[in-house]
């Protein structure tokens, strides 16, 4: 079927498709980025397919770099960009479902599009030639459908990372899935325990991140989340029989993680802050569940599941830490926010109100406008704190250890004592952080040794 559609390219991407052109050589944008233009949206890569062998390339481009030459990939360098431009090319048999253990090139664009994983991505264009889509991929666009090309079976057997990615554009795109796609993916889901963990990482971090992070659900549905999420798993079994909720526990989870802006450490939080509800609820005599220190387990649950899927340090540091404070409570006075603020540290409060105001929002609907007027109030309080630049904190105090040292105290655990007890006295009256003052009650209250 022939479709009168017209993508307004940009200058490098043009340049790149026009050079190709002018030597002789078929070239097509591919992939996401014509998905993305068919459907209004901006592409992040403009990658480009061609008949051209991979040193052909490379002669008619003054810098490139062999980022993936074994399969036939070159990345043209224009300036700062990058622009992937691969060789037409028919897959091996792959053995690891991740890679094909070899390629052999093509000179036929469909050859090509044949071996993509979804129809909405097995589409090619240029301005000269139009679209190119033998496999219905913007019939599917149109209806909303995520369909693989051909066989899913052979789709996932070839890439089990695939199944993970058709949850994911379901998520970002508001697709739903073809049935056979999801039935195979439920039939193969635990092929993806031959994927790094890495890369599901990246996964599930773009469905999280996603319009649509209620889509997690697809991942309990196809089987995927026993060999990807294992420790989120007994949440979509898990009720809540309390008259603070309104949802189980996966749902309420999901609800939140909506709930909250579209932040990598924040999304992560909430997915994972009551993992450790179905480890440690018990149902009263009225038939009221409970779920005392469930925090501490989620915290200890992330951990295992964060290290398990190689996020790094300093991620997995903040987000086991607004794990762990997820269920603070704070009043609404200027005094217990400055005493929250230096528990949880200065530069992750305000992350710890968001959480602890997504988490409130996904609760009982009931409820919500109290908590919204208390939220609203918290907010009005921290941002008085923060504008007023009282010290909550060790770091803002106005004395440290080698003011106390002059004193004639010793170093050693006794300043660390000493500095808490000020930063006590000065998160009750915050007029106190003057230097001399703070000396003054040393001398006072504790002597100088």
């Amino acid at each position: 079927m022939k479709y009168n559609i017209y993508i307004s390219l940009p200058q490098n991407a043009k340049y790149i498709l026009d050079t190709l052109h002018k030597n002789g050589y078929q070239a097509f944008l591919t992939g996401g980025c014509v998905r993305d233009c068919i459907l209004g949206r901006s592409p992040e890569d403009w990658d480009i397919a061609t008949n051209a062998l991979p040193d052909e390339i490379k002669s008619l481009f003054p810098k490139t770099a062999d980022t993936g030459i074994r399969h036939g990939t070159v990345t043209v360098i224009i300036g700062n960009c990058k622009y992937e431009v691969t060789t037409f090319r028919i897959d091996g048999e792959y053995l690891d479902f991740r890679k094909p253990q070899s390629v052999t090139f093509t000179s036929s664009v469909e050859n090509d599009l044949s071996r993509r994983d979804f129809t909405i991505n097995a589409i090619a264009y240029n301005p000269e030639e139009g679209i190119v889509d033998p496999f219905g991929g913007i019939e599917d666009i149109k209806a909303g459908i995520i369909r693989t090309v051909g066989s899913p079976d052979k789709r996932f057997g070839e890439d089990a990372l695939r199944m993970l990615r058709a949850v994911r554009f379901s998520a970002q795109l508001s697709f739903s899935i073809d049935k056979s796609t999801l039935n195979s993916i439920e039939k193969n889901c635990r092929l993806i325990e031959y994927i790094s963990a890495e890369r599901i990482r990246d996964e599930l971090t773009k469905i999280l991140l996603s319009d649509n992070p209620l889509c997690f659900s697809l991942l309990m549905d196809t089987g995927l989340i026993r060999y990807t999420l294992p420790e989120f798993e007994p949440c979509f079994i898990t009720d809540q029989n309390n008259p603070y909720h309104a949802y189980n526990v996966a749902l309420h989870t999901l609800y939140s993680a909506a709930n909250i802006e579209k932040d990598k450490i924040l999304r992560w939080t909430m997915l994972l802050h009551d993992i450790g509800k179905p480890g440690v609820k018990t149902t009263d005599s009225k038939g009221i569940d409970h779920f005392y220190n469930h925090q501490l387990l989620s915290t200890r649950l992330s951990k295992i599941a964060m290290e398990r899927l190689k996020f790094d340090k300093k991620s997995m540091d903040k987000i086991l830490l607004l794990i762990k404070y997820h269920d603070m409570q704070i009043k609404t006075d200027p005094k217990s926010v400055r005493k929250a603020m230096s528990k949880i540290g200065e530069d992750m409060f305000e992350n710890l109100l968001k959480v602890i105001e997504a988490d409130k929002k996904a609760q009982n609907p009931k409820l919500l406008q109290k908590r919204t007027e208390k939220f609203t109030k918290l907010w009005e309080i921290y941002e008085d704190i923060r504008d007023k630049k009282q010290c909550t904190g060790l770091k803002s105090l106005a004395v440290c250890g080698d003011d106390l040292i002059a004193l004639g105290i010793k170093p050693g655990k006794r300043i660390k004592e000493l500095l808490e007890y000020l930063l006590e006295r000065v998160i009750e009256e915050p007029e106190l952080n003057k230097k001399e003052t703070l000396l003054g009650l040393l001398c006072q209250h504790h002597g100088t040794k």
